[in-house]
């Protein structure tokens, strides 16, 4: 079998993917191009066959097992994309599947993964939990284990997506890739590096899971305390041994991004590029802004797409309150005839628009001196926002910014 991760087992893999994937072309950024400062491009593996890059590594790792191997069926744990990727190559390999996820994994990630073609058993909470049962299951059951990240073939699988790039961008400055376990990060900066050591690749992971950030400053591979944050496809405790030494040596830098700057990266996302990308996949759109401003040619891997309905609306509803587009009032005023016309007149002659209104006579026992009147408004931005509030203000009334609640 070619060696992995050299140039040689990078272009057999890139041919024997193309049996399955989509094209992902380089889509241009005007818009996060004049946040940033330098020129954006978005890698979009969110339009992906099965939503996400995963299937790449999954396929390429499957052609290279022997019948013996795939006769005895696959076992995997995932958090839901390389789950979606074995599913769909092993049934195409005609080979049994099974895939454990953590309890936690949104649905549409298990419905589409049994969908492929997969037996799903839902265990853990996290993805390392999910691991070791499967780990288990396989010495039980005899079953062959196809690790998600920490293999240089799944790695080899997965780095081309860089080849993809360079061909399309010969002359790109900066790679930024999202880090989980590090299969997806190892793959692309080898390749990258192989091809030309002035590319940078800079590894981006949520700052409530940093498994590289810790595994770099302890010299190897550590394991977390635990995983916070809405970036599930990349809570990932511990950082995989065998791909680790290749990040050491291969990437530039590693920026963590906290939750709140993927909320916004979402609606971002959807309004100028009409895309739904996961949180795992908007980790190097968030970290733009991280850069230094110097014009480079700068490519953000958009690596997945899989989210629920559920949590997409929940994201976009955070992301407009954080843009100040969504925002309430507590006004307090007296119990009498016009008041609340006078309040509406104020916001719409700003051109604000009441999304919402709690009248609430009891706040106080003396209803002529006192009742709470809260309004959610929309509005184009914070300084619309504040707009709206001074001319609340200068109604007479004392506004009072309170917390949103949907």
């Amino acid at each position: 079998m070619t060696e992995m991760l050299t140039l040689d087992a990078f272009e057999e893999a890139s041919q024997k993917v193309k049996e399955v994937t989509q094209e992902t072309k380089l889509v241009e950024s005007p818009y996060f191009s004049a946040q940033c400062g330098n020129r954006v491009w978005l890698k979009p593996e969110n339009m992906q066959r099965t939503g996400a890059y995963k299937v790449r590594g999954a396929y390429y790792k499957i052609s290279t097992m022997s019948a013996e191997e795939l006769d005895r069926g696959i076992i995997t744990a995932s958090a839901g994309n390389h789950a979606q990727g074995v599913a769909f190559a092993a049934t195409r390999a005609h080979a049994r599947s099974v895939v454990v996820m953590p309890t936690t994994t949104p649905l549409i990630k298990v419905e589409r993964t049994k969908g492929y073609g997969a037996e799903v058993v839902l265990s853990g909470d996290v993805y390392d939990e999910s691991c070791n049962f499967a780990l288990e299951l396989a010495e039980r059951e005899g079953m062959t284990f196809i690790h998600p990240f920490n293999d240089p073939v799944v790695a080899t699988g997965q780095g081309t997506i860089a080849m993809e790039i360079v061909q399309e961008l010969p002359l790109v400055d900066t790679i930024l890739v999202p880090v989980g376990g590090g299969g997806l990060s190892c793959g692309v900066a080898m390749f990258a590096k192989l091809y030309n050591p002035k590319i940078r690749v800079i590894g981006v992971e949520p700052a409530g899971a940093p498994s590289l950030t810790a595994a770099l400053e302890a010299g190897s591979p550590v394991k977390l305390p635990g995983a916070n944050t809405i970036a599930d496809g990349t809570a990932v405790l511990e950082v995989g041994d065998k791909v680790f030494p290749y990040l050491q040596q291969n990437l530039d830098d590693v920026i963590t991004v906290p939750d709140d700057e993927l909320i916004v990266a979402f609606l971002d996302m959807v309004e100028n590029h009409k895309m739904i990308v996961e949180n795992s996949g908007l980790l190097t759109v968030a970290a733009l802004k991280h850069l230094p401003a110097e014009n480079r040619r700068v490519v953000s891997i958009l690596s997945g797409g899989n989210m629920d309905v559920i949590t997409m609306s929940s994201v976009v509803q955070h992301g407009l309150i954080q843009r100040g587009r969504i925002f309430t009032v507590s006004v307090l005023l007296p119990d009498r005839p016009g008041m609340l016309v006078k309040v509406a007149s104020a916001i719409a002659d700003e051109n604000g628009n009441v999304i919402k209104l709690e009248h609430n006579q009891f706040v106080s026992t003396n209803r002529n001196a006192a009742v709470e009147l809260r309004v959610t408004i929309e509005a184009f931005g914070e300084d619309h926002k504040r707009q709206i509030v001074a001319a609340l203000e200068a109604a007479g009334f004392a506004p009072e910014l309170v917390q949103t609640a949907l």
